[in-house]
């Protein structure tokens, strides 16, 4: 029931890059793409990646806040020039082949429900599990592996949303002085 979802999923970012790429309107088109954010997230969501999700969430929000603010202030609004019928087609050809290709990956994952380190008796996953009281002294698990094993990663993923964070509000800042001055 999940495969069906993600390929649904999957079949709507297709078509939101389509629109993105076609339609005249930049802020339908910022909408449209960040709309394909989403729906990567809620992908993540499904097969079980909550962090990436949420952090895929803040990135898409912060950048659509971003895009649609840039996009007001220059006043571009409209793409007034026609599109190039090659470049069209060779959009399409080249999201037909991340598709297919897509559908190759998909079909070599394990059923859902069926954990990776099962799979892989190498798995780092295994050496946390079987080894991590005794290496870290940490009770929790999940809190040893996040702090001890992950350290450098997620002190890198902190970093990254609060220095995304930061230049919004920054930009956001900028703005807003310059509008109350007039």
């Amino acid at each position: 029931m999940i495969e069906i979802i993600i390929i649904v999923l999957l079949i709507f970012m297709l078509i939101g890059s389509i629109i993105c790429l076609e339609t005249k309107d930049l802020l339908s088109s910022i909408i449209s793409i960040t709309s394909v954010g989403y729906f990567g997230s809620v992908i993540f969501l499904l097969i079980g990646a909550p962090d990436i999700a949420i952090t895929q969430m803040v990135v898409e929000v912060l950048s659509l806040i971003i895009l649609i603010r840039a996009t007001i202030r220059m006043d571009l609004t409209t793409i007034e020039e026609d599109r190039d019928f090659f470049g069209l087609i060779g959009t399409l050809a080249l999201i037909f082949v991340f598709f297919i290709l897509g559908m190759e990956a998909i079909r070599y994952l394990p059923k859902f429900g069926t954990p990776s380190f099962t799979l892989n008796l190498q798995a780092p996953s295994n050496r946390y599990l079987m080894n991590g009281l005794k290496e870290t002294g940490a009770v929790n698990i999940v809190t040893s592996i996040i702090l001890d094993y992950r350290g450098y990663d997620t002190l890198g993923e902190a970093t990254i949303l609060f220095t995304s964070i930061l230049g919004a509000l920054a930009i956001l800042r900028v703005y807003a002085r310059k509008r109350k001055e007039k």
